[in-house]
């Protein structure tokens, strides 16, 4: 059977990009490794209770009505309504450092005021940066020569803790890169963080994922769950077919990956060059999640999301140890506008962590490695924050061997290399990419990757 498209993965890209062919009746197969939708973006289910893999929440969160902007452009492009998404927004979150807080909200001038109070000797250049912001143009798919962020920040801020502040969030959504992070994709994560504004669907990934999957299959779409790609093949430089790992080969006029750039370079039959030069991704992350028997407020934690580091000095790089305790993300899950409380206290606590060390752990020692480095994280945060510990009903973690083992993104990459393709093209002729490695960060971001690519690639003629 031969398709107008193929498409490798069910995370949100390939369903997003997957919705879009359809629409335009083209012949589309999505063929997925996992049993589960979502790819970086799934949920599982442990004790009757079903988490979100890698949401804390949506970031470039508009309210209903404002059409010129990511989520409006996502809505647009797959039809869908604001209504449909069932999106609750954030109350308040916060930025935490030893001796500054910042807070900010869905109101972008809140957090103008916030960086004033707390830094006003550095408002007008801040003020300045964000001018420089809204004139960059970060969604030129044609620009890929990286340009480093901190050196123009450092052009408008003089004050390092700020600076290291403005970072510390939008790095943890959506940094590849260890220690600096290239200023296009500073751009995307300041606008979609800060300007627009935390969200989470009323129901989680679970909820999104559907909503995606019937509207693909209604529109005719093909959707193969359980069937990992072992080769994608080539004649002449041209994409052929791509080969299931139960033998079976489906041929395809052009073929979008969202495995990202290496793992879909490493899948090419013939083998490639090209990816003996790649750069791989180092960056990835421990998530433990807790379920406590009341409200987080009611255990001193009001804020939707915190992003802490206890150290002045915030350093974003893979930590020699197994993880690092000194910075991290808690989201509480219950501090969103929801319609009604949810049943339960939802915390997820995140921290950047070591691949190599983690997947070099024998399995008894491995499931020790997470209690004894879960509670050093919990000491960490409680520096800021009361102790918990005593109100847990349920607790679960995964580390970066887990993310590698359902995702196949190499060291477990949440954010996939460092070095993206922001065209989609590869080597092969008629071999697009799409999600991480392409460039578009976040939530939003990763489905306008594959409406885009899916645009540019193969509904253009």
């Amino acid at each position: 059977m031969a398709y107008d498209a193929i498409i490798i993965g069910s995370g949100l890209s390939g369903l997003a990009a997957g919705i879009r062919l359809a629409m335009f009746n083209k012949k589309v197969c999505i063929v997925e490794k996992h049993t589960v939708l979502g790819g970086l973006n799934s949920y599982y289910v442990r004790k009757n209770r079903t988490f979100d893999v890698g949401l804390h929440a949506m970031t470039n969160f508009t309210p209903k009505g404002v059409r010129h902007s990511p989520l409006g452009k996502l809505l647009k492009q797959l039809r869908f309504s604001h209504d449909d998404f069932r999106l609750c927004q954030q109350h308040i979150s916060e930025i935490r450092f030893p001796e500054h807080v910042l807070r900010f909200t869905n109101n972008f001038e809140f957090f103008r005021q916030e960086v004033a109070e707390q830094f006003p000797k550095e408002i007008d250049g801040f003020n300045k940066l964000v001018e420089k912001i809204l004139k960059f143009d970060e969604l030129n798919l044609n620009a890929n020569e990286p340009l480093g962020s901190r050196s123009i920040l450092e052009s408008f801020i003089k004050e390092p803790i700020l600076i290291d502040m403005l970072n510390c969030p939008l790095m943890y959504y959506g940094n590849a890169r260890e220690g600096d992070m290239d200023f296009y994709q500073f751009v995307i994560m300041f606008k979609s963080i800060f300007m627009e504004g935390f969200a989470k669907p009323l129901g989680g990934m679970n909820y999104i994922l559907r909503l995606l999957e019937e509207k693909f299959k209604n529109l005719g779409g093909e959707l193969r769950m359980g069937s990992g790609v072992t080769s994608i093949n080539s004649n002449k430089g041209a994409v052929e077919s791509v080969t299931l790992e139960n033998g079976e080969n489906l041929k395809g006029e052009k073929v979008l990956s969202s495995m990202g750039y290496v793992e879909t370079l490493n899948c090419c039959s013939p083998p490639l060059n090209e990816t003996e030069s790649c750069e791989t991704g180092q960056v990835s992350f421990m998530e433990s999640i807790f379920v406590v028997d009341r409200e987080p407020r009611d255990l001193g934690y009001d804020k939707s999301i915190v992003f802490f580091s206890t150290q002045p000095k915030f350093e974003y790089k893979v930590p020699n140890k197994i993880i690092d305790i000194a910075s991290g993300v808690l989201c509480c899950s219950n501090n969103f506008d929801y319609p009604q409380p949810m049943k339960e206290g939802l915390m997820r606590l995140t921290n950047i962590a070591n691949f190599s060390r983690w997947d070099s752990l024998a399995r008894k020692d491995y499931i020790t490695a997470k209690k004894h480095w879960r509670n050093q994280a919990l000491e960490s945060l409680f520096t800021f924050f009361p102790d918990f510990r005593d109100n847990v009903v349920f607790i679960d973690s995964f580390t970066p061997k887990t993310i590698k083992k359902y995702t196949g993104h190499i060291n477990g990459a949440v954010y996939g290399s460092p070095r993206k393709i922001k065209n989609g093209k590869t080597p092969i002729k008629n071999l697009f990419i799409c999600g991480t490695d392409q460039g578009f960060l976040g939530i939003v971001g990763a489905t306008l990757s594959g409406i885009s690519m899916a645009n540019f690639h193969i509904l253009q003629k």
